[in-house]
């Protein structure tokens, strides 16, 4: 394997240094955009559904995606979108580039090591996606507040807003800027796990695949694979990958959404929010939402990565 993190799958993967960074951002922020306007209505249900009492009528998630297209119709299902769509821009920057720089050294850090190629990519890539998650919190965690508490706005008695900023004026006016950052510990606890999780069975799933494909074998160093091939070898990494850090990682993201959606008057501590999930659901209330975040990290994991493997192709030097 050569130090830049291309193994015997290289004519797959593109390194970050062969990459046309300007052209990298302005498609990647179009691309990841249209991703992001698919997937939305998803974590809205799932978000409506973790901070539901136990005396909500809506119990599961189609019972969520009716009463919003009864009361609101589709823009209901994307409450908090605008709020979303201008932070993930800089997150994305922010997480790509660290994302593959991290790797790159990761990848030049173990190579003496000589392990495995599926274990090499899932040490790298659970480094860089964990890495990446922990600098774009930064921005990422506000817009995540902000948003989820339009989410549910008006549900199960959460309070209403005029928008974005109204949310944010509140906070501020409450709690201080770190009113924006309220469950920024746990965010870190889920989301830096969960890219960990993700990136490093991405990395590590897609290599075994397609060791069973025959590629990148003694015999077969030099077959190539067809463009379709890839595809699919990447879509399966990421359906494994999002299954994966969904199951490990659900109990974490209810406890946070619930933190960060109470309002400034109903203030609780993790280990309340802890007590009262068991209280109302036993056990079973921590995965509260599993299935909505089974799908959206299933389907934005897909959607993302054949998005960024494509987004790679294209802004490729060599590909000019």
């Amino acid at each position: 394997m050569n130090s830049s993190g291309s193994q015997s799958f290289g004519q797959t993967e593109i390194n970050w240094d062969k990459l046309d960074k300007r052209k990298f951002y302005v498609v990647g922020a179009g691309l990841f955009t249209g991703v992001t306007v698919a997937l939305y209505p998803v974590s809205v249900v799932k978000t409506r559904l973790q901070v539901a009492t136990k005396d909500s009528v809506e119990k599961s998630a189609f019972s969520v995606v009716r009463g919003l297209l009864k009361s609101e119709g589709v823009p209901g299902l994307y409450r908090g979108f605008g709020t979303v769509i201008t932070g993930a821009i800089p997150a994305r920057v922010i997480f790509m580039t660290s994302l593959e720089t991290t790797k790159a050294a990761a990848f030049k850090m173990i190579e003496p090591f000589k392990f495995s190629e599926p274990t090499q990519a899932a040490i790298a890539n659970g480094l860089a996606g964990m890495t990446s998650s922990l600098f774009s919190q930064a921005v990422f965690v506000p817009i995540d507040v902000v948003s989820q508490k339009l989410m549910v706005q008006g549900y199960s008695g959460h309070a209403k807003y005029s928008g974005g900023l109204d949310v944010a004026r509140k906070l501020v006016k409450a709690d201080g800027i770190r009113g924006l950052y309220r469950g920024f510990g746990l965010s870190v606890m889920t989301y830096s796990p969960s890219s960990a999780v993700w990136w490093a069975s991405y990395g590590s799933s897609q290599r075994v695949i397609w060791r069973s494909l025959g590629y990148g074998t003694d015999q077969n160093k030099a077959l190539v694979p067809d463009p379709w091939t890839v595809v699919l070898v990447q879509a399966s990494g990421g359906i494994v990958a999002g299954s994966v850090a969904s199951c490990i990682t659900t109990p974490l993201d209810t406890i946070k959404t619930r933190l960060q959606v109470l309002g400034h008057e109903k203030r609780e501590t993790a280990g309340q929010v802890v007590r009262k999930l068991i209280a109302e659901d036993g056990w079973k209330g921590f995965y509260r939402g599993l299935g909505p975040r089974f799908v959206s990290m299933s389907a934005w994991g897909t959607s993302m990565i054949l998005a960024y493997e494509y987004l790679k192709r294209l802004c490729a030097k060599d590909y000019a």
